[in-house]
């Protein structure tokens, strides 16, 4: 699996489980959806995203 794939796929594991928390815990898990939306945001225009650089460091493949 590709390191955009990763990304995308951790993004939205950790969107929806934080939802999940809000919902069942304490609406401040939304604090944490809000962190990963902006996050994925400022990637868009930026390129910069710290999970890649895990992921990489890892020993996951960009994409080709």
């Amino acid at each position: 699996m590709s390191v955009d794939r990763l990304v995308t796929a951790f993004a939205g594991t950790f969107i929806l489980l934080s939802l999940l928390l809000a919902y069942f815990h304490s609406n401040y898990w939304l604090l944490f959806t809000t962190f990963v939306g902006l996050n994925l945001l400022q990637s868009a225009f930026t390129g910069f995203c710290p999970l890649v650089i895990v992921l990489k460091k890892a020993g996951f493949q960009e994409s080709a």
